[in-house]
């Protein structure tokens, strides 16, 4: 009986180790697009950046003319 009951115990525990490893995948996952996505939106920034900084200097090049 003692054997049964260890094994029951021994299957349910497994059990939890694959459940909580699959959700750690899982989070590690979302994290990694959440980073790809905000990198991406930093890369959109800096573009919109440098390009209003260019339209300054060509405006500023201008008015000295």
């Amino acid at each position: 009986m003692r054997m049964i009951l260890a094994l029951a115990a021994a299957a349910a525990l497994a059990g939890c180790g694959v459940d909580t490893a699959s959700t750690a995948a899982t989070a590690a996952s979302l994290k990694k697009q959440e980073m790809q996505q905000g990198q991406q939106t930093m890369e959109r920034a800096q573009q919109r950046i440098d390009g209003a900084m260019q339209q300054l200097q060509e405006r500023a090049a201008s008015a000295d003319k």
